[in-house]
């Protein structure tokens, strides 16, 4: 056999009759036995990283597809009739976008990327994506977004959405219309997951191909043969959370999830990397977070030229070409291709000497070949101990032609010129008169047509349709509150912070033999914090593999111990890691048909702030769980500082339509609305999650009466009142968390030595009494014939009496009560940056201690007249207030 090597660089090679000597000998031994000749290459490799020759290998391997020729095996499909179907999903996905757009010229909408997406959607539906059967819990789809409207034009073929409904693409409020993208929450019965925020979709689906083997591992259900595909686009992974979890993957041996990267090569503005390669830079970075990686990058039409280029002159040349000039020979046509790429060296000229302009125009990438895709997703799918990542080449736009194809324009292209319509339908052979082109006629074969025998065949094969979400699993039944919380409820007697009472329920509820073993602990790093150590021998860590070493604090009570069945996820520092699991967990009531309820508990600075996208994202979801923000509020993590004080994410737990935000001030409060939260996720399945802020101050824990329980549920009750005789003003004191304690004193203060009467509120949550007030004001004003209904904040607060309010969160949280009192509203906060300082300090440089409340409320009455000027003044003087002082939230 005449063997051929590449000359590579003459000008460096010394000695180029060794050289060939040594390429000889190798391919000798590759051609008898190729597993030898890599355990040589890799062992040459090892020896020469322990000389310090090379400190390390090539990142990234030949740009080539992965799977040769040899080892791709036969299509298991018809591949005519999946062709047709591609070029029907991809028409009707194309007439959806731009009939919506021709109706209504601003409701958006994507063309090019299900075009670029369309063969990777199809070679999942057709073979290898898994619906849920009575025998299998079904595969997880992490669609891409911008290429929803081919997941509707599959689904339209597949009977499962009407004609009207395509028509109505972006028009959802008079109902029946369709989503942008994924979203459970508008579409609860289709859409499994949202991925419309870029990024969403990776990290959460590494996630959830994790906590398919928490389950399994667990015993609590049975989750072998699931596979978690995810669908992302190249310049998608620019997103940090998109690679936030890829170590977390490769470490756990996730061999059930797997990412097919669409790699266009293009963004929403311009080519990912155009003046370099995406798809090189990805494998390094995968490989080198230890996934197995699979190349998709050229079709079926290239093998024959691959075969002939025997120096690698056309393989280097393709190697060493960035993504900029890709863009460009992809949107221009084979002549061009021709001149500017082939005839630039005359050995790779002669490889194509033969070829027309046409055939080489129809040299297709590989994420357009349903061969190769085949045979990567096959691959991908036996693939044991790594999670695997293909990384299908394509071209964005395919087949929109000068319109579209690859061109900078392409993700905001709504519609075709004539003549790209006519390439459309003659490229992909439909079956369209000029009239039904010029109306962007959707096309659907006839029920008895082979396409359409062929695809419901091969969905049948597969359990049936997909995407589609269950939306309830069996109730758990929530124990009496008295079995776990009876401490809180009670009245301890004694001091506690609510952190702790927080994780006391939580152990006594965890022993709750029916619902105990559906609880999720999720922390971040932080578990001795918040006094949590006490889970780690308890229930143990979560680990695939168990404890391989001895830890140094075994033997005590409290070891770390790490299991193979632990129920603690204990995530690292990694916020966005852990708001995943708890979506993985919240969620698995639809998901894998069991319900569990996860109890993240962080910093709450650390919470909304830094997550707030996939919270959002976890109530599209419709994620049923807690979220509990520990060390909460601006001035009760005392010494920690500006980054860790958070004073605003209960104004942004407020803005989440699902999510119930409520900041006790007692046990005794968190018990009830913990009880209650437990009930409307497990019991009644509604589908909303607890956001609650529970801080580390230590104080006395009072005994909550039954009948209050309805009204902090609401989010406000009395407390306690402070009568005097012959009072010469009143007020209500308004506090939540730890500050209304501040307001109690301030109420003993003010009827003490100022002669005020004071009626104290526990307000458990603003959002709450908003909310509720807001849908009241809105009903009334809609039914101005009917009794007009009293919201829970205008009951417990009518009429004009002066209300004041002091919290340890910025003004505007209490603030979303104003527009429902009648009377004077004054609200005191945390406005500004935090600082480091006793607590004591903090709230008095913040104005929301005792004495700033006693101020407010005597200069609010004042103005209002109902007491002399004279009482503000002398409280000013006599509590030695700094007139001058800036503001706290002066910058």
């Amino acid at each position: 056999m005449t063997l051929h090597f590449s000359h590579g660089h003459p000008d460096l090679d010394a000695d180029p009759v060794e050289t060939l000597e040594w390429l000889e000998s190798f391919q000798s031994v590759q051609m008898h036995d190729p597993k030898r000749a890599l355990y040589l290459l890799g062992r040459m490799d090892q020896f020469a990283k322990e000389q310090g020759l090379i400190n390390s290998s090539t990142p990234y391997s030949s740009y080539r597809n992965t799977i040769p020729l040899e080892h791709q095996g036969a299509y298991p499909g018809d591949l005519v009739l999946e062709e047709r179907l591609v070029a029907i999903s991809r028409w009707n996905a194309l007439a959806m976008v731009v009939q919506a757009n021709k109706a209504y010229g601003d409701l958006g909408g994507h063309i090019a990327s299900y075009a670029s997406a369309a063969e990777i959607f199809e070679v999942g539906f057709n073979h290898f994506f898994q619906a849920p059967t009575p025998e299998h819990g079904g595969d997880l789809v992490y669609f891409q977004p911008h290429s929803a409207p081919g997941v509707y034009a599959r689904a339209y073929l597949e009977g499962r959405l009407t004609e009207e409904q395509l028509l109505h693409y972006r028009q959802e409020v008079d109902g029946n219309g369709l989503c942008s993208y994924p979203h459970p929450w508008l579409m609860p019965d289709f859409w499994q997951f949202p991925t419309g925020s870029m990024g969403i979709g990776p990290i959460n689906s590494i996630y959830q191909a994790r906590f398919l083997r928490y389950l399994h591992h667990r015993g609590l259900a049975n989750t072998e043969g699931r596979h978690v595909w995810s669908i992302v686009g190249d310049g998608e992974m620019d997103e940090p959370e998109s690679i936030a979890g890829l170590s977390l993957a490769a470490r756990e041996g996730l061999d059930n999830l797997t990412f097919i990267i669409n790699c266009n090569l293009q963004r929403l503005d311009g080519p990912v990397r155009g003046n370099g390669q995406i798809i090189q830079e990805l494998e390094a970075l995968f490989a080198g977070a230890g996934w197995n990686v699979i190349k998709v990058l050229w079709g079926s039409e290239w093998d024959a030229l691959f075969a002939r280029d025997q120096n690698h002159t056309l393989l280097r040349k393709l190697a060493n070409t960035v993504d900029g000039v890709y863009q460009t020979l992809g949107s221009k046509d084979g002549a061009y291709n021709i001149e500017n790429f082939f005839k630039k060296d005359p050995e790779i000229q002669s490889l194509v000497s033969h070829m027309s302009d046409v055939e080489i125009d129809a040299l297709k990438r590989g994420g357009h070949d349903l061969r190769k895709l085949h045979a990567a997703y096959a691959a991908a799918k036996n693939h044991k101990g790594k999670p695997t990542v293909i990384l299908a080449k394509t071209k964005k736009g395919y087949g929109m032609g000068s319109s579209g194809e690859s061109r900078m324009t392409s993700h905001q292209q709504k519609k075709l010129d004539e003549n790209a319509l006519k390439a459309f339908r003659d490229r992909f052979q439909l079956p369209l008169n000029e009239e039904e082109l010029a109306a962007h006629t959707f096309y659907k074969p006839k029920a008895d047509s082979p396409e359409m025998v062929y695809l419901n065949r091969r969905r049948e094969a597969l359990g049936g349709a997909i995407p589609v979400r269950r939306t309830q699993a069996a109730p758990v039944n929530v124990p009496a509150v008295k079995s776990y919380a009876a401490f809180a409820v009670e009245g301890t007697g004694r001091e506690m912070s609510t952190t702790m009472a927080m994780v006391r329920m939580m152990t006594g509820l965890i022993k709750d033999k029916e619902l105990g073993p559906r609880l999720v602990p999720i922390v971040a790093d932080e578990a001795r914090t918040f006094g949590m150590a006490n889970l780690f021998n308890q229930i143990g860590i979560y680990s695939p593999v168990g404890q391989l070493y001895a830890p140094e604090d075994a033997g005590s009570l409290m070891s770390y111990r790490e299991a193979k069945d632990g129920q603690l996820l204990e995530e690292g520092i990694n916020e966005a890691g852990a708001i995943s699991s708890w979506v993985a967990a919240g969620t698995a009531y639809s998901v894998s048909g069991i319900a569990m309820l996860p109890f993240y508990i962080f910093y709450s600075m650390f919470g909304f702030q830094r997550v707030g996208d996939l919270i959002w994202a976890a109530a599209d979801q419709r994620t049923r769980g807690f979220l509990i923000g520990a060390t909460a509020g601006r001035t009760t993590l005392g010494g920690e500082g500006l980054q860790h004080q958070d004073g605003s994410s209960q104004l942004i737990a407020s803005t989440i339509p699902n999510c119930r935000a409520y900041d006790p001030a007692f046990a005794g409060e968190l018990a009830v609305i913990v009880d209650y939260g437990m009930r409307q996720m497990m019991e009644r399945q509604v589908d909303e999650f607890y956001y609650i802020t529970v801080c580390n101050e230590n104080y006395l824990q009072e005994a909550i009466p039954e009948e209050k329980a309805s009204d902090i549920v609401k989010g406000l009750y009395l407390y306690k009142e402070f009568s005097v005789s012959s009072a010469v003003a009143s007020v209500r004191l308004l506090g939540s968390g730890p500050i209304l304690r501040e307001i109690e004193a301030a109420a003993e203060t003010l009827a003490g030595e100022w002669n005020i009467h004071c009626t104290v509120f526990s307000a458990t949550s603003f959002s709450e009494l908003a909310r509720e007030a807001r849908e009241v004001e809105r009903w009334n004003r809609r039914n101005p014939d009917q009794p007009q209904k009293t919201s829970h904040i205008q009951t417990m607060l009518d009429g004009e009496q002066l209300v004041v309010a002091a919290t340890d969160y910025v003004r505007a949280y209490p603030n979303l009560i104003a527009p429902y009192l009648s009377g004077k509203f004054v609200v005191l906060g945390t406005d500004g940056f935090g600082r480091s300082d006793t607590r004591k300090k903090l709230r008095e440089f913040f104005e929301i201690d005792r004495i700033n409340v006693v101020i407010a409320t005597l200069h609010a009455l004042a103005t209002e007249g109902q007491i002399p000027q004279s009482m503000a003044t002398d409280a000013i003087n006599r509590y030695g207030v700094d007139r001058n002082a800036p503001a706290p939230w002066t910058v």
